[in-house]
Parts: C-alpha cells; structure tokens; sequence
C-alpha cells in the first residue's frame, strides 16, 4: 500500500503521516528530509528537487515490492 500525504506547510501532513506509518508499521519517506540529504551530500545541487523525487521514487518501489507499506510526505513543491 502506498500512501502520499502533499500539501501547504503547516497543515499536519508530517504529524498524520508519521502516525499512520507507525500505525501500520510502514516505511516513512519524507522528501525534504531527501533533498536536504542530497545537499548535504553534494551531489546533484543544481537538481535537488527532482532528485529527492527520483530517489523517493526509487526507496518506496524497493519497499512496495517486498509487500511493505509506505508512507510519503511532501510539501508539495
């Protein structure tokens, strides 16, 4: 099961989606937290945003395929 929680900050996507991933024992992806992991890094800089994407992409469809639940929030950049 896939899940994606997307909207305006400050409306409690990060506070639902942890709760339920919690709940359902789930993978929680949160694509902020990756495109600041890619800046830190410093790979890609010119193309964070549609890499943290990619790389979300790429960590639920790993984790789906096992038959796992994830959960993924963004701030709907």
């Amino acid at each position: 099961m896939l899940i994606v929680f997307s909207g305006l900050p400050g409306t409690g996507k990060t506070t639902i989606a942890r709760s339920l991933a919690t709940r359902l024992d789930a993978t929680y992806l949160r694509i902020d937290t990756i495109e600041q992991a890619i800046r830190n890094a410093g790979v890609l800089a010119d193309d964070v945003g549609t890499s943290g994407y990619r790389v979300a992409n790429e960590l639920a469809v790993n984790n789906l395929r096992p038959g796992h639940s994830v959960v993924v929030q963004s701030d709907g950049d």
